[in-house]
């Protein structure tokens, strides 16, 4: 493997990675893509954070749960009696990792079919030329035309609450709960917390969830985030805003978390806490800083609009540089910079993003929200309909 030369080196095979590397190599390069994801086997599992332990199997989890919501919230509306029935998580788990388990193995397939070198170990950048790869005991230089960073991100950690996957959790600890807990308290309420908490307050945890915010989804147009609160408050998730958690007290069977509101500190007893206020760029290893790749005060690879940093011949897309942190604009950066590199004419519209929110109802929404509009001064006209007006809706019981 040593000294071996290809036109692309992709460090990172999660949405933005892969999607540019087989692009490269379906434009004719000769492109060899690197990840250190690993499966419970320590075999290589491609899909980055999306595939493994993010958009895939939350949503996998949160189908199961909205079937059981269903059974027990709304089945006998429509003449269908369920009498006991109950909810196995282990089995509801297992059907959640053959989902993902398809979905990786279908991206190692992928890279094969498409001729991409799937490299299996830690990346470090030596120079606009080369890469070390890692792996156990072996270690391969590696010679590239360009080198594209698409190495994703990974949870915000709070330097008071240190992450332990059994009570202080992360949104990969909060995806593997092995039963469901009584009282689940979340620190955050943006995607994840929203999604996850929707998950286990379905299965009958009682869920809290504390935002520093006075406002609700705040990216979200103003009506229907108002609309989505307390949609989510009559399925039982307790949203509390403006308030700021100073610390968890770790006991054998629960935590003691405070909580500063305006009206002072509280205390609640939480069997789990999720801990879901962001996510930052994943660059460890890299040895960005010795090659002098430009980041800026947040951490993430800063980029100029053809996603090349500051020193010529290396790239970064998705995650890693910041902005909407989703898998469809990784692999829409990923495209266009494969096309970029081909001679083409690569371009990402950002002003097209759809964002969504896998709470249910679902929150969807694409382009500036009304509130972004009336903040720039920018003319708009506005029109609502009623979902329950819907025909549809009405038959559907929504």
């Amino acid at each position: 493997m040593s000294n071996k030369t290809f036109d692309v080196i992709v460090i990172g095979a999660g949405p933005a990675g892969y999607v540019c590397a087989i692009r490269c190599a379906q434009l004719g390069m000769s492109v060899a893509c690197i990840d250190q994801g690993s499966d419970e086997k320590n075999q290589a599992s491609p899909g980055g954070t999306c595939l493994n332990v993010g958009c895939i199997p939350s949503k996998a989890l949160l189908d199961s749960s909205h079937h059981y919501a269903i059974l027990q919230n709304e089945s006998n509306e429509h003449g269908i009696e369920c009498k006991n029935f109950s909810i196995d998580v282990s089995k509801m788990q297992q059907r959640k990792q053959k989902v993902v388990k398809a979905l990786t193995s279908g991206v190692k397939g992928l890279l094969k079919k498409n001729k991409v070198e799937f490299i299996y170990g830690t990346a470090s950048i030596k120079s606009a030329k080369q890469v070390e790869v890692v792996h156990e005991a072996d270690t391969a230089s590696l010679n590239a035309g360009k080198i594209v960073i698409a190495t994703g991100s990974k949870p915000f950690e709070l330097d008071f609450l240190p992450i332990d996957q059994e009570q202080i959790l992360d949104s990969t600890g909060a995806l593997d709960i092995a039963t469901v807990p009584k009282h689940l308290g979340v620190i955050g309420a943006g995607v994840i917390g929203l999604e996850m908490a929707s998950v286990w307050s379905r299965l009958g945890a009682e869920v809290t969830v504390w935002e520093a915010s006075d406002k609700f989804l705040s990216v979200v147009d103003k009506d229907i985030a108002a609309l989505g609160q307390k949609l989510l408050a009559k399925q039982g998730i307790n949203t509390q805003l403006n308030c700021k958690v100073l610390a968890a007290d770790k006991k054998a069977k629960n935590i003691s978390v405070t909580v500063e509101t305006s009206d002072g500190e509280t205390k609640t007893e939480v069997d789990k806490l999720l801990v879901a206020i962001g996510r930052v760029a994943n660059t460890d290893n890299l040895n960005l800083d010795e090659v002098e790749v430009s980041k800026d005060g947040r951490g993430f690879v800063e980029v100029n609009d053809r996603w090349e940093t500051n020193i010529a011949g290396i790239y970064a897309i998705g995650d890693v540089i910041g902005g909407a942190m989703l898998a469809h604009k990784g692999s829409e950066e990923g495209v266009a910079l494969a096309e970029l590199l081909a001679g083409q004419q690569g371009h990402v519209n950002y002003s097209t993003i759809p964002w969504v929110i896998y709470t249910w109802p679902e929150i969807a929404w694409v382009g500036a929200t009304e509130q972004e509009l009336k903040a720039n001064n920018i003319p708009y006209k506005s029109g609502t309909f009623p979902f329950m007006a819907l025909g549809r809706a009405r038959a559907m019981g929504d």
